[in-house]
C-alpha cells in the first residue's frame, strides 16, 4: 500500500471518528438541568409559578432548588418563622406547577454555616443563641470585610446536644411540605468550625467535625429515603488549588471528602473562573453538578466542559457528571424583574444572573 493511500485512509478514519464523537456529544442529555434561587415571598408566589411554567419549563429545567430557610410557616418550630412566611397553600402551588412540568423541587435550609449575614443574626441563633459556635464574636453594627474576628457568617456548634432535635424537625417538615425525596443543606463557606473557645469543639479535627455533621444529616434523611445535596466548596483544598477561602477551604475541612458518604450530591460552584473541579469530585466517586452565577461567558465554557467530560470518560465515570445548575443570589422577585427587563442595573453590564441563565440554557440546547 502506498504512503498517500495509507494517509488517505488514516484521514478518513479520523474524520469519521471525530464526526461520531461530535454526534455523541450532540445527542447526549444532561441528567440535571437545574435552577437555584431563593423562594419567593408570599405576595409573589403566583408570579413565580408563572415563571416556572413559562420560562423554566420551556428550557426543560428538571431540577429546582429553592432556598427556603425560614421563609415557611413551620409548625414544628413556629418561633423560627420569618414574618409573612410561605404557607402550605403557597408551597402547594409551587409543588403542583413543578410536578406538572416534570421538575424535581428541592428545598434548601442553610445548615452549619451561614447562620448570620452581614450585621444580622439568622433565625436559628437569634432564637437559640446557645447553639452559636462563637458566642464571643459579637455582631457588628456596621459589617465590613476583612475584620478582626474573621467574621463572614456565623455557624452553629455541630456538637451541641440539642441542635439536631430542632434542625431535623425542620428538615422533615420542609421535605414533607415540598413532597420531595431530596434536601439541600447548604454547608458552604463554613469559616467558623472547631473554634478554640468552644467547650465542645475545641481541639477537634475540623475535617472530622465537618464530615460528622454532614454524615449525621445524610443519615437522618436516609431514614426516609431522601438524598442530601450540598455546595462543594468546603471539600476543595484552597491552598493547593490556589482557589482560596471562598470557593474552597483554607481551614482544613477539605479532607472531609474522604470521610463522607458517596451518595451526597455535590453542587460545584465557580463564578469568576470556569474551574474544572467537577473532575475532582467525580473521580472521588460523587455525582457532581457545575453551578455558574452571573458570568455568561464562563457559563458557556462550563457547559461545554460538562458535555466534554461526559463524552470523554469511562462509562463508570460518565453519569457522575450530572449536569448544570444556574444559581441566583438575589431574591426571586429581583431576578424576575431583571429577567423581564422591569428593572435593570446598567453598572452590571452583561454580567447578570438572568443573562447567565439565558446563555447557559442556550448552550445546552446547542448540544442537541
Amino acid at each position: 500500500m502506498t504512503k498517500p493511500t495509507t494517509f488517505l485512509i488514516l484521514f478518513i478514519s479520523i474524520f469519521f471518528l471525530n464526526t461520531t464523537f461530535a454526534q455523541t456529544v450532540a445527542k447526549d442529555e444532561l441528567p440535571v438541568r437545574g435552577f437555584c434561587i431563593a423562594a419567593p415571598g408570599a405576595d409573589r408566589v403566583d408570579d413565580f409559578v408563572k415563571f416556572i411554567a413559562e420560562e423554566l419549563a420551556s428550557r426543560k429545567v428538571n431540577t429546582l432548588i429553592l432556598r427556603v430557610d425560614y421563609n415557611f410557616q413551620y409548625e414544628s418550630h413556629p418561633e423560627l418563622r420569618d414574618p409573612r412566611a410561605l404557607s402550605k397553600t403557597d408551597v402547594k402551588k409551587l409543588v403542583d406547577v413543578c410536578r406538572k412540568n416534570q421538575i424535581q423541587i428541592i428545598p434548601q435550609v442553610n445548615l452549619l454555616g451561614h447562620q448570620s449575614w452581614a450585621g444580622k443574626t439568622g433565625n436559628l441563633l437569634e432564637v437559640y443563641p446557645q447553639f452559636d459556635e462563637t458566642p464571643h464574636v459579637k455582631m457588628p453594627e456596621k459589617y465590613e470585610w476583612p475584620n478582626a474576628d474573621g467574621l463572614y457568617c456565623k455557624s452553629y456548634c455541630p456538637l451541641h446536644p440539642d441542635v439536631h432535635k430542632i434542625v431535623f424537625a425542620l428538615m422533615d417538615e420542609i421535605c414533607d411540605a415540598f413532597e420531595t425525596n431530596a434536601f439541600h443543606a447548604g454547608m458552604d463557606e463554613v469559616f467558623y468550625i472547631g473554634d478554640d473557645k468552644c467547650p465542645r469543639c475545641s481541639g477537634k479535627d475540623k475535617a472530622e467535625l465537618f464530615a460528622g455533621e454532614l454524615n449525621l444529616i445524610r443519615n437522618h434523611l436516609a431514614l426516609k429515603n431522601r438524598k442530601l445535596w450540598i455546595w462543594g466548596d468546603r471539600l476543595i483544598d484552597g491552598k493547593t488549588t490556589g482557589m482560596g477561602m471562598w470557593e474552597a477551604s483554607m481551614n482544613n475541612t477539605h479532607r472531609a471528602i474522604d470521610l463522607i458518604y458517596k451518595d451526597v450530591v455535590i453542587c460545584d460552584w465557580h463564578y469568576e473562573r470556569p474551574d474544572q473541579t467537577a473532575v475532582y469530585f467525580a473521580t472521588k466517586g460523587f455525582n457532581v453538578i457545575t453551578c455558574p452565577w452571573r458570568n455568561p461567558e464562563n457559563a458557556v465554557k462550563q457547559t461545554q466542559d460538562m458535555f466534554r467530560f461526559r463524552a470523554s470518560v469511562t462509562p463508570e465515570m460518565k453519569d457522575r457528571f450530572q449536569g448544570m445548575m444556574q444559581t441566583v443570589w438575589s431574591g426571586a422577585e429581583q431576578f424576575m424583574d431583571e429577567f423581564y427587563g422591569r428593572k435593570t442595573d446598567e453598572k452590571q453590564g452583561v454580567n447578570t444572573s438572568s443573562n447567565c441563565f439565558k446563555a447557559m440554557f442556550a448552550e445546552i440546547e446547542n448540544h442537541k
